[in-house]
C-alpha cells in the first residue's frame, strides 16, 4: 500500500474504471487514482522484449506474440485490457519500455526534461492517465508543496538574460518554451509515490479547467532496470 497522505486533500481513491474516467475534478482534487493490487509477471514481459534504445512502445500486437509462462499470461491480459479500455474511452494509451528519458542540458540552470517537476498542458480539454507496471513509479508533488519555477528570484533573473527582449514579451517567452510549465519542490516536501499497478488520471491545465493542473515527474530509474509505462 502507497502512503497518499501528503496529498491527501488532492487525491481521491476509487474502486473502478467508471469511476477513474468519470468522476470530476473539483476544489483541491486533481488527481484521481485506481488503486489496484496487480496479479502476473510483469518482469516476464519486459525480460522477453528487445529493447534498441533508451524508450520503445510495445504494440498489442507484439505483446500476443510472446511466449509466457501462465505468470505473464496473466501480465499480458491486464495490459491488453486496460489498453482496451483508455481506448474505448477516447484516450490513446502508449505502452512504454523505457530504460531512461533524454535529459536536457540545453540550460543547465533550468532542465526542462520529465525528471523535472512539471504539469502537462493542452489547448483542449483532456487528462493524463498514467500507470507504472514494472520499475520506479512517477511521482506526484502536492501543489501546496510546490514553486513555479519562473517565480524563483535567481532563475527568473537568468531566464530574462535569456530571453534579452523587451519585459511585454517576457510572459509569453516563458509558455513558448515551456518554462512556466515546471516547478521545484518546497523545502521539506514529501512527493508522493503513484505506487506499482496502479491507474491514475492526473489534471492538465487547459483553458476549460477548475482545478489546478496535477505537478508530477518521471523517477530516476534503478540502473540496469527497464521500466514499464502506460501513459496517454
Amino acid at each position: 500500500m502507497i502512503d497518499l497522505s501528503p496529498a491527501g486533500n488532492q487525491i481521491y481513491c476509487v474502486t473502478n474504471f467508471q469511476d477513474l474516467v468519470f468522476t470530476p475534478f473539483n476544489g483541491k482534487i486533481n488527481a484521481i487514482c485506481w488503486m489496484r493490487k496487480l496479479t502476473g509477471d510483469f518482469a516476464e514481459i519486459v525480460n522477453k522484449v528487445k529493447l534498441n534504445g533508451n524508450i520503445a512502445v510495445l504494440e498489442p500486437e507484439e505483446l500476443l506474440e510472446l511466449l509466457l509462462s501462465e505468470q505473464g499470461q496473466l501480465a499480458r491480459e491486464i495490459l491488453l485490457n486496460d489498453l482496451k479500455l483508455l481506448t474505448a474511452h477516447g484516450a490513446s494509451p502508449i505502452l512504454n519500455l523505457i530504460k531512461c528519458y533524454e535529459r536536457d542540458d540545453a540550460y543547465p540552470f533550468f532542465p526542462t526534461d520529465v525528471y523535472s517537476f512539471h504539469v502537462d498542458r493542452s489547448p483542449v480539454p483532456t487528462d493524463t492517465f498514467l500507470c507504472t507496471y514494472y520499475g520506479e513509479p512517477s511521482e506526484i508533488l502536492p501543489n501546496s508543496q510546490a514553486k513555479q519555477k519562473v517565480l524563483v528570484p535567481e532563475i527568473r533573473n537568468e531566464l530574462k538574460k535569456l530571453y534579452g527582449g523587451t519585459d511585454e514579451g517576457f510572459e509569453a517567452f516563458l509558455s513558448e518554451y515551456f518554462f512556466d510549465l515546471h516547478y521545484q519542490a518546497k523545502h521539506n516536501a514529501h512527493p508522493v509515490s503513484l505506487g506499482l499497478g496502479n491507474l491514475w488520471r492526473l489534471a492538465v491545465d487547459h483553458p476549460e479547467s477548475k482545478v489546478l493542473p496535477c505537478v508530477h515527474r518521471a523517477p530516476k530509474e534503478q540502473t540496469g532496470e527497464t521500466r514499464l509505462l502506460m501513459i496517454c
